[in-house]
């Protein structure tokens, strides 16, 4: 007689959820692959290709045999390139000792994470936040502190904001700016005054620069290169956006010696090395041309201007202008509440179910009343699918 197993799943990982995003993209992969055109405004990922010279630098590689193993934090070319293009973009000083490929720059974050996080500790995060923050957080048995920002002020943060919710427990501040999911950015100025709150204090700031060249009215910054700022600051970087190379699973972490000897122990144990073959296409994205993040900019500005002119176009619906990264936050509040609509999950769902546009739920960055829309698609892509929404809403009533 056959016994049955007892499945019981581990408690850490009920403290957890399933990504938003990822989610998001499963259902509506499902819906194409029923033949349903769908109209995709969750992917976070550029829609350009991944530059010529970058895929041609993986070819060499193939051709090459560089298919091996290598150290478990990233090749000393690799960091190099990337201690190199950090100093070029924002005057830093680190060395390859302290720098950790990755993954992915969600890996980096993880490692981080679980690197530094002890039961107890707490994680201050403004709100909206990246849906990966929350998650990582709890599964560390970290406490997450949030910071809400004001719609009306274009969700931006400041030090005076922060500096209330910083305890004898605080271990790390998360900076994401530009922001995933409302495209705010971090002025200089509040940028340092957070870094001086949290210095003196002997607290973490890790800086989440996944979008940090894609600003409109702005120039590119990193709080790393203050005088001092090595000593507590932690970059956490990736290529992924930049350079349009998302399924390559390229991020970085510039972070002090000992730490990233704690997070390359950890990487030993979970996915080893990154993929031999995206390093050395990672070393031509860092020191080969760098237009093309010019031409990504310059495109999607244009469609950051036509999605938002659109969307407060639309009855019911306001949207804060986003000042970098690709996305648009609007609130959509309104609808909520009516033909049964409890929430954004809902909305979502039923968006998607009957007008075919997927957009990831509010709740998923901590709002209750927001979608967040991806604009990493051609101009004829989103006038369809806004389109949709708005016909989507005005049938609400």
């Amino acid at each position: 007689m056959q016994v049955q197993a007892n499945i019981a799943i581990a408690e850490r990982i009920s403290s957890i959820s399933v990504s938003s995003t990822m989610k998001v993209a499963a259902d509506a992969d499902r819906l194409r692959s029923q033949g349903v055109d769908v109209v995709d405004f969750g992917a976070g990922e550029p829609d350009f290709p991944t530059p010529d010279n970058i895929k041609q630098a993986a070819v060499r590689a193939l051709e090459a045999n560089f298919t091996k193993y290598t150290p478990a934090g990233g090749t000393t070319e690799l960091r190099q390139a990337i201690c190199e293009r950090h100093k070029l973009d924002f005057g830093t000083d680190y060395k390859p000792s302290e720098c950790l490929v990755t993954v992915g720059g969600k890996h980096v974050i993880f490692n981080l994470i679980q690197a530094l996080v002890d039961p107890g500790d707490e994680v201050v995060i403004p709100v909206p936040f990246w849906v990966t923050y929350k998650d990582v957080v709890s599964y560390a048995g970290g406490k997450c502190v949030f910071v809400d920002t004001d719609e009306q002020e274009g969700f931006t943060l400041t030090a005076a904001m922060v500096e209330p919710h910083l305890t004898p427990k605080t271990k790390i501040v998360i900076i994401n700016s530009p922001s995933n999911p409302s495209g705010a950015v971090l002025s200089r100025e509040e940028f340092e005054k957070i870094f001086h709150l949290t210095s003196k204090r002997g607290i973490y700031l890790l800086t989440d620069e996944c979008y940090c060249h894609f600003l409109y009215d702005s120039q590119p910054f990193s709080i790393a290169s203050l005088p001092g700022a090595k000593e507590t600051v932690l970059v956490a970087g990736s290529l992924s956006k930049t350079y349009a190379m998302t399924g390559w699973r390229i991020g970085f972490g510039l972070v002090p010696a000992p730490i990233v000897g704690a997070m390359t122990k950890l990487q030993s144990h979970s996915t080893s090395n990154p993929t031999s073959i995206a390093q050395k296409a990672a070393v031509e994205a860092l020191r080969g041309p760098q237009d093309s993040v010019g031409t990504m900019l310059a495109e999607y500005r244009k469609r950051r201007d036509f999605v938002v002119r659109r969307l407060r176009a639309i009855p019911g619906v306001r949207c804060a202008e986003p000042k970098g990264a690709f996305y648009a936050y609007p609130n959509i509040g309104a609808a909520l509440g009516k033909d049964g609509i409890r929430n954004t999950l809902d909305f979502a769902e039923r968006l998607l179910e009957k007008s075919h546009v997927a957009v990831v739920p509010g709740e998923a960055f901590g709002t209750g009343a927001h979608v967040r829309i991806s604009y990493a698609t051609f101009l004829g892509e989103l006038g369809r699918g806004l389109d949709r929404l708005e016909q989507f809403l005005g049938e609400l009533g």
